[in-house]
């Protein structure tokens, strides 16, 4: 395959999950996937090897691709199957992300899987929004282990209706439900399309080409990293369990320059499994370590298997990192993935200083809340780091998340919410050459009596600055003007206000005498 059939072969693929997201967004009913676009689209090759992906939530993709291969070497594959599941433990990220995988047949004959994965802010936790102050898997939701929801082209009733028993809202979340079928479906369809044009055994070629090209840019751009060894630790904030100043320790190391190229992640020295929520299955951590090593490679990099192929990783077992049935996981997927990404970041900045950005806001901001009949969770942006070249972006969402904010009239016409404040934190961004990005003000205010959930991160420690440049300033949560923990579970009444001041990024570059 020359090198131009190839860009076209991955442009193709690629064009196929930006359709499937076009349909989750246009046939969703939950603002989390409508508008806030939290939901994920790829394919994968028959052996479960990433082989493209849509450029939405690197948490969900990451981790599928880490876990996709044993996920479907325990199913019997028939065509017009579709298969649901959630379990972290079992290749999923937390309850809330649900995902739908299909197979693709040709002449009765398995090519590859399309897959998607939405956030559902109602994933039958008896606390509204699902993300509660967990001690245990078991208090986050229902858990699905992998089912099938279609069976040859049919819709299983008995499944849908059990996903649908805890809900508060069973007509919208169905609708999601139905919209993530669609999704794949769409994506089944143009799939078979271009394998049928292609023929099996050119579809086969063209992905071992692809791969082949991943790893090489990969390689290209990673073999510019020294060779050593490269330390950095940071910490959590809290579990919300009373267990404070959780670090995670990476040690990054590069070698084999003269001969085949390895670079080895190792987290020994990390947190042992808390009993708060903030624990991370295996996969997620996984999603955080790519994710920061595909925003090294060249921009053209092909998001797939091969491109990860010279990264090793190793994760001490029962960790923080690695976590173990029954542990509690929610925050793990948002808070310690965002945290994981800054440990990356702080190794890679000894290894090549003047390529790497400061500490972006490091926290999902959490907000989840509702009553009996209505739930809604989302996440708020805050301050990039900055970086070499240029200062950090105010209130944006960074990382390991990459939704939008819910349009106020849309959660004001849902919803029994005003927000009575949007605005930039001016002064929480960090000083330096240049300057990291401010943090963001969102106030709720309740008409009526509600649950709230948060969890947050970066409210005890602050985002850090590199060369010499200053921190950002911490969040802060409050209701009413009280200041409130950094996670927290708590009932609201009738007028109640809750106000989410999120923290600013990291400045990058001391500044000059002359400057000041």
């Amino acid at each position: 395959m020359n090198p131009i059939e190839l860009s076209l072969f991955s442009a193709r693929i690629n064009a196929i999950c930006d359709e499937m997201g076009a349909v989750l967004r246009r046939t969703a009913f939950s603002p989390n996937i409508k508008d806030r676009l939290d939901f994920s689209c790829a394919i994968f090759d028959r052996q479960g090897q990433l082989c493209a992906q849509a450029a939405h939530i690197p948490v969900h993709l990451g981790s599928m691709a880490f876990a996709m291969e044993s996920i479907i070497s325990t199913v019997e594959w028939n065509e017009g199957d579709m298969l649901i599941l959630n379990d972290p433990f079992k290749g999923g990220t937390h309850l809330p992300d649900i995902t739908v995988i299909a197979p693709v047949f040709t002449n009765k004959q398995l090519c590859g899987f399309v897959t998607n994965r939405a956030h559902h802010a109602d994933a039958g936790c008896d606390t509204p929004g699902s993300m509660p102050l967990s001690t245990n898997i078991n208090e986050e939701g229902l858990i699905i282990p992998p089912t099938k929801i279609v069976r040859q082209g049919e819709l299983i009733e008995t499944t849908v209706l059990s996903l649908l028993e805890k809900s508060r809202d069973p007509t919208a979340e169905r609708g999601d439900f139905i919209a993530q079928i669609s999704a794949n479906t769409s994506g089944l369809k143009r799939l078979r399309q271009l394998i049928e044009k292609l023929g099996v055994i050119t579809w086969e070629l063209a992905l071992v080409a692809l791969n082949n090209y991943a790893e090489k840019l990969s390689l290209s751009r990673l073999e510019q990293l020294p060779e050593g060894s490269f330390n950095f630790t940071d910490y959590m904030d809290d579990d919300g369990q009373g267990q404070y100043k959780i670090p995670i320790t990476v040690n990054l190391t590069c070698s084999g320059h003269d001969k085949e190229l390895v670079i080895t992640v190792d987290f020994a020295g990390t947190a042992d499994q808390v009993h708060g929520n903030i624990n991370c299955p295996l996969s997620v951590t996984a999603a955080a370590v790519y994710y920061v090593f595909y925003c090294l490679m060249p921009k053209n990099t092909p998001a797939c298997a091969g491109c990860f192929r010279p990264i090793r990783l190793i994760v001490p077992a029962k960790s923080l990192l690695n976590a173990a049935y029954p542990a509690a996981v929610v925050a793990g997927n948002v808070e310690t993935s965002t945290r994981i990404v800054d440990v990356m970041l702080g190794a890679l900045a000894q290894a090549i200083p003047d390529q790497i950005p400061a500490a972006s806001h490091g926290s999902m901001n959490n907000i989840a809340m509702g009553a009996q009949n209505w739930a809604y969770y989302e996440t708020l942006g805050g301050g990039m780091g900055a970086n070499p070249r240029s200062q950090g972006l105010d209130a944006v969402q960074t990382h390991m998340t990459n939704t939008l904010n819910t349009p106020i009239e849309v959660l004001e016409m849902t919803y029994p919410l005003r927000i009575s404040r949007y605005a930039i934190r001016q002064g929480s961004a960090g000083n330096g050459s240049n300057a990291g990005g401010e943090g963001l003000i969102r106030t709720y205010h309740f008409l009526e009596a509600a649950t709230v959930s948060l969890l947050t991160e970066r409210r005890l420690r602050s985002t850090w600055g590199l060369q010499g440049a200053c921190s950002g300033l911490i969040g802060e949560n409050r209701l009413n003007k009280k200041t409130l923990p950094a996670k927290v579970e708590l009932d609201v009444k009738l007028g109640d206000e809750i106000s989410i001041s999120t923290p600013g990024g990291g400045g990058w570059g001391k500044i000059s005498n002359e400057a000041v």
